[in-house]
């Protein structure tokens, strides 16, 4: 791989997923083109589907550098969810081939890397590189999703992405835990595990 310094860049990196039940969690960075404005980048929560998915392809296009990468489900469970979180950030930094001046990172944590870092809280709202990085976590991650709904078509994942909504709890109770369920997850565990109820009478 052919790296090349650029001065004063900015790479921003962002994370999708740590709160489903399910899949892994996906992490992208991002160094946009000194040259190449992309209009509407944005937190990729606040975006509809379809408007992730154009921006996704610009970035994809017009940014200077980007990458995604992701931690398993197994990984989840054996390290935690916030340690896998930055485990997929430092895999994706370590796929772009330049030198940033700066990483950016959103929220309260940076992954240890080699670059001066910076974590930014709500950075994915304020600084477009993180912007950037988020729309493609989020489009990458539910790329994935939308693949696993087939493969396990009984629980929704085209649709809740693996979040613990009313239907994928249902779900989860109807048909039990398949092999994309993290296990450390509380909703996830108590199925596995469920605590016996005391037969004691109360008196």
């Amino acid at each position: 791989m052919i790296v090349h310094r650029y001065l004063n860049l900015l790479c921003g990196v962002d994370e999708a997923g740590r709160g489903p039940l399910a899949g892994p969690v996906f992490a992208a960075c991002v160094v946009l083109h000194p040259a190449r404005k992309i209009d509407g980048l944005a937190d990729s929560k606040i975006l509809s589907e379809p408007h992730r998915e154009r921006l996704a392809i610009e970035i994809k296009l017009h940014a200077l550098a980007w990458a995604i990468a992701a931690a398993t489900v197994e990984e989840i469970d054996s390290i935690n969810i916030l340690r896998a979180s930055l485990l997929a950030m430092k895999r994706a930094i370590a796929q772009i081939p330049v030198l940033p001046a700066e990483v950016c990172v959103d929220g309260l944590h940076c992954p240890e890397i080699l670059f001066p870092s910076r974590a930014i809280v709500k950075g994915d709202a304020c600084v477009p590189q993180i912007s950037a990085a988020s729309i493609l976590a989020k489009t990458g991650r539910d790329a994935v999703m939308r693949a696993m709904h087939i493969r396990y078509p009984r629980y929704g994942f085209d649709q809740h992405k693996g979040y613990a909504t009313h239907e994928h709890l249902a779900a989860l109770r109807a048909n039990g835990v398949c092999a994309i369920h993290r296990r450390s997850f509380a909703p996830v565990r108590e199925l596995l595990f469920p605590t016996p109820r005391s037969t004691e009478l109360p008196f």
